[in-house]
C-alpha cells in the first residue's frame, strides 16, 4: 500500500505544485506589507513550472490513488489548455482595474485561481464518481467567491448569489443522480460502472441518473437548461474571471463529462461498433437536443444584447452547443473535433475578453454602442477583436473555422444531419450580432474624444500572443491535431 501510495504522488506533481503554490501565496500575503500582485506572479510561476510536469507525464496511461484519478495523455492534454488558459487569466487579473480597490485582499483572489485551477485539473483526470463530485465542488465553490469578489458592487454581489444557489441545486442533483447510479452498480469506480451496466437491460431509473448527472455538468458548461446564471453571473464578475468560467470551466466540465460517458455509458458491440449502454437508453439523442437548443437560444439572445459581456455569455451558451456536438458522437473522431475545439476555443474567447477588458478600462464601458469610432482611436486593438470576432463565428482563414469544420464533420459521419443544419444556420445567426461590434468600431465616427489611444509594450505582447495562434491554426494546425491523436488514449478504454 505504502509503495503504491509513493508511486502515486509521483504521479500527483503537477496537482502538488498547485497546492505549494496555493499555500506559498497565503504566506506571502501575510507577510507583503505592501499589498501588490506578488500572488500573481507565484501562481503564474507554478503554472509554467506544470508544463514541465506534463512532460515527465508524456505516454503515461495508468492510474493512481487506488482508481481514483488517471495519468493518462487524455488528461494530460486538457491540463495543457488549463494550463495556457490560467497563464492568460493571470495576466488579464494583473490589468483588470476592477480589481484595484480590492488591492488589500488580492492575495486571496491569486489563491481562489489556484484553488480552483486545481479543482479544474482533478475535474479532467477524475475516475471515481466521488472523487468527480469532489473536484466539481471544489472548482464550484472558488468560483463562487471569485464572482463576488468584487463585493461592493451590487451587480457583484447580485450575481455571485444567483451564482451559489444555481450552483447548490444544480451540484444536489447531480450527486443525487451518482447515488442512484452507485445504487444500480455497486461502485463508485467509472470502469466498474461501466462493466456492471454493460448486462443491464434499459431502465427509466438510469435514464433519470444520467439526466441529473448531465444536469450537474451541464450548469458548468452552460448548457440549455441549465444556462440561466451564466448571463448575469458573467455581467456582475470581474472581466478576467468572466473569461475564467466561459472558457477553461467550461473545458474542464466537458473533460468530466467525455470521460465518465465514454468509460461508463458507452461499449462496443459484436460488430466493433460504438453502442450506448445500457441498451435502449438514447442518452446521444438527450445531448443533441440539448446541443441544438443551446445553439438556437444562445445565438438568438445574443442578437439583442449591448452589454459585450451578455452577448459573450449567450454567445458562450451557444458554443457550449457545438461543443457538445462532438460529444453525441463520443467516436474517436467525436472526441478528437471536440479537443481540437477546446484548444481553438480558448485562444478565439479569450481574445474576445481581453480586448473588452482593455476597453473596460480605457473607455469606462462595457456597451457595445460605446465601442462607436474606437477603430479610429485604436486601430491594432479594434483589428484584433474583429478577428476574434470572425474566429468565434467560424469563419476562414481562422481557426475557429478549423474547429467547426472537424465539429461539423464528426456529426456528418455519425449521421447527426439535422443537428449540423442547425448548427449551420445558428452560425449564419451568430455572424450578426460579432459583426454589429465590428460595425460599430470602424463605421461610426468618434463621439466625444478623437485622439488616438495607445497600449503599452506588455498589452500589445498580450495580444500578439492571444491573435497568433487564431491565424495561424487556421492555415496550419497539423501539430495540434497531431498532438490530439496521442492525447486520444484514455486510461481503461481500449
Amino acid at each position: 500500500m505504502s509503495e503504491h501510495v509513493l508511486n502515486s504522488i509521483g504521479l500527483f506533481v503537477p496537482e502538488i505544485i498547485l497546492v505549494a503554490s496555493l499555500c506559498i501565496i497565503i504566506v506571502a500575503d501575510l507577510l507583503l506589507k505592501k499589498r501588490t500582485h506578488a500572488g500573481g506572479w507565484i501562481l503564474l510561476a507554478s503554472l509554467v513550472l506544470c508544463f514541465f510536469a506534463f512532460s515527465a507525464q508524456s505516454g503515461i496511461n495508468t492510474s493512481a490513488f487506488f482508481a481514483m484519478i488517471a495519468v493518462d495523455p487524455f488528461s494530460v492534454f486538457f491540463k495543457v489548455i488549463l494550463v495556457i488558459s490560467g497563464i492568460f487569466i493571470v495576466l488579464f487579473s494583473m490589468q483588470n482595474k476592477e480589481l484595484i480597490p480590492y488591492k488589500n485582499r488580492i492575495g486571496e483572489y491569486y489563491m481562489l485561481i489556484a484553488g480552483m485551477m486545481l479543482g479544474m485539473f482533478l475535474m479532467v483526470s477524475s475516475t471515481n464518481l466521488l472523487m468527480m463530485y469532489l473536484a466539481f465542488e471544489m472548482t464550484s465553490i472558488c468560483s463562487y467567491v471569485l464572482v463576488g469578489f468584487t463585493k461592493k458592487s451590487i451587480r457583484s454581489a447580485e450575481s455571485s448569489i444567483k451564482y451559489i444557489i444555481y450552483g447548490s441545486v444544480s451540484s444536489g442533483i447531480m450527486i443525487y443522480g451518482m447515488s442512484l447510479i452507485y445504487g444500480m452498480s455497486g461502485s463508485l469506480n467509472i470502469f466498474e460502472i461501466g462493466a456492471a451496466l454493460s448486462g443491464l437491460e434499459s431502465a427509466p431509473i438510469f435514464s433519470m441518473a444520467v439526466l441529473m448527472i448531465t444536469a450537474g455538468i451541464g450548469f458548468k458548461i452552460a448548457l440549455v437548461p441549465f444556462h440561466f446564471w451564466a448571463p448575469d453571473v458573467y455581467e456582475g464578475a470581474p472581466m478576467a474571471i468572466t473569461a475564467l468560467l466561459a472558457v477553461t470551466s467550461k473545458i474542464a466540465a466537458v473533460a468530466m463529462l467525455i470521460r465518465l460517458f465514454r468509460v461508463s455509458f458507452t461499449g462496443v458491440d459484436a460488430t466493433g461498433m460504438m453502442a450506448i449502454i445500457p441498451e435502449g437508453i438514447r442518452w446521444d439523442m438527450m445531448l443533441a437536443v440539448m446541443a441544438a437548443a443551446a445553439m438556437i437560444l444562445g445565438n438568438l439572445a445574443a442578437l439583442w444584447q449591448d452589454n459585450i459581456k451578455r452577448m459573450l455569455a449567450y454567445s458562450s451558451i451557444a458554443h457550449a452547443g457545438y461543443i457538445i456536438m462532438g460529444v453525441v458522437v463520443l467516436t474517436d473522431q467525436g472526441i478528437s473535433a471536440v479537443m481540437l475545439y477546446a484548444f481553438m476555443y480558448l485562444f478565439m474567447n479569450l481574445g474576445t475578453f481581453y480586448m473588452a477588458m482593455l476597453y473596460a478600462n480605457k473607455f469606462s464601458t462595457e456597451s457595445i454602442e460605446g465601442y462607436k469610432g474606437i477603430g479610429y482611436r485604436a486601430p491594432f486593438t479594434a483589428v484584433a477583436l474583429t478577428i476574434f470576432l470572425v474566429s468565434l463565428t467560424g469563419l476562414p482563414p481562422t481557426a475557429g473555422f478549423i474547429a467547426k469544420l472537424y465539429i461539423f464533420g464528426a456529426a456528418i459521419n455519425a449521421g447527426w444531419i439535422w443537428l449540423v443544419l442547425v448548427a449551420g444556420v445558428m452560425t449564419i445567426v451568430s455572424l450578426f450580432y460579432y459583426i454589429r461590434v465590428a460595425r460599430n468600431m470602424f463605421l461610426y465616427k468618434p463621439e466625444g474624444e478623437t485622439e488616438p489611444v495607445r497600449f503599452d509594450n506588455f498589452t500589445t505582447a498580450i495580444v500578439l500572443l492571444l491573435l497568433t495562434p487564431v491565424l495561424v491554426l487556421g492555415v496550419y494546425f497539423t501539430p495540434v491535431l497531431e498532438f490530439i491523436k496521442h492525447s486520444l488514449v484514455m486510461f481503461g478504454v481500449q
